[in-house]
C-alpha cells in the first residue's frame, strides 16, 4: 500500500515538472520596474529598402556648375574715362596751300577743283594799330579832365578772303577780319560746295597767314602716292574760337595841363 502511494507521487511531482516546463516566460514590458526605478526600452529596428549602387538620372541631365567670370576694374579718382573714337581714314585732311603776306590795299588768288568738300581755311592775322585819347572828366573828387590813352586795331586794317566760282562767279566764302567782319585774329573758316574755285585774298595795313586743306580722297586721282607737308583730322571746328584783344590795355594818365579839344 506504501509503495503504490510513493509510485504515485512520483508521478505527480513528474507531472507538475512537465507543466511547469509548457509556460512560457514572461515578455519585457517598457516602464519602471522595482524600486530603484531604472527603465529598460524594447527597439524596433525599420525595414530599410535596398539603395542601388549607382543612381539613375533619368529626368536630368548632369553638367558643370555655372562660373562667373568677375573683372577686375582699376577705380578712377573722380573721372569718367572715354574711349577716343578711330578716325576715319577717308576724313584725313592735308595742307595744299600755305602763303604769309602783308597786305597793302593789294590782292592775290589761286584756284582749285573741290571735288569732295569740305575745304578747311584757317588763318591768323597781325593787324596795325593806332593810338587813341580819350577826354574824360571824373564824376567824383576834383572833378579834374584825364586823358585815357589806349592802343587799337587800326580801322582802315582789314583781311578778306573770297570763295567763288570760277565759271560764274558765284560767291560761297566771304569772310575774314576787318570793321566789317569780325576782329577775332585766328579763325577757321569751311567751304562746304563743291566746285571749280577762284580764290582770293585781299587786305590792308595787315599781315597774314593762311593754310587751305582739302582731303586727298576724292580730290586727287592717286592720293596715296601724293606726299603732303602736314595732314590732319578737323573734327567739328567753330569760327569763333580766339578772343579778339588789342595789343595794349587802357590806362588813364592825369591832364595836368590844358586839355586840347580834337
Amino acid at each position: 500500500m506504501i509503495k503504490r502511494s510513493s509510485i504515485l507521487l512520483s508521478l505527480f511531482v513528474i507531472a507538475l515538472i512537465i507543466l511547469a516546463g509548457c509556460v512560457a516566460p514572461p515578455k519585457e514590458t517598457s516602464g519602471p520596474t522595482g524600486s530603484s526605478g531604472s527603465a529598460s526600452t524594447a527597439t524596433e529596428t525599420a525595414a530599410i529598402p535596398d539603395t542601388p549602387a549607382t543612381p539613375v538620372n533619368v529626368y536630368v541631365t548632369e553638367v558643370t556648375p555655372y562660373v562667373t567670370i568677375i573683372a577686375e576694374t582699376t577705380p578712377t579718382s573722380g573721372y569718367s574715362t572715354f574711349s577716343t573714337p578711330t578716325p576715319i581714314p577717308e576724313d584725313r585732311s592735308c595742307r595744299i596751300y600755305t602763303t604769309t603776306q602783308n597786305f597793302l590795299y593789294n590782292a592775290t588768288a589761286f584756284t582749285f577743283d573741290l571735288k569732295n568738300p569740305p575745304m578747311y581755311i584757317n588763318y591768323t592775322v597781325i593787324p596795325q594799330n593806332v593810338t587813341e585819347k580819350k577826354f574824360v572828366t571824373e564824376r567824383t573828387g576834383s572833378k579834374q579832365d584825364v586823358i585815357y590813352q589806349y592802343s587799337t586795331y587800326d580801322p582802315q586794317s582789314f583781311f578778306i578772303i573770297t570763295v567763288r566760282s570760277k565759271a560764274t562767279g558765284e560767291v560761297y566764302l566771304d569772310d575774314g577780319f576787318g570793321t566789317d567782319y569780325t576782329t577775332y585774329l585766328s579763325r577757321t573758316l569751311k567751304v562746304l560746295d563743291s566746285d571749280d574755285m577762284l580764290i582770293e585774298l585781299k587786305g590792308n595795313k595787315i599781315t597774314a597767314t593762311v593754310n587751305f586743306w582739302v582731303k586727298p580722297v576724292g580730290n586727287f586721282d592717286n592720293p596715296d602716292n601724293m606726299t603732303f607737308d602736314a595732314c590732319t583730322y578737323w573734327g567739328q571746328t567753330r569760327d569763333a574760337t580766339a578772343l579778339a584783344y588789342v595789343t595794349s590795355t587802357p590806362t588813364p594818365a592825369v591832364n595836368t595841363g590844358p586839355v586840347v579839344q580834337r
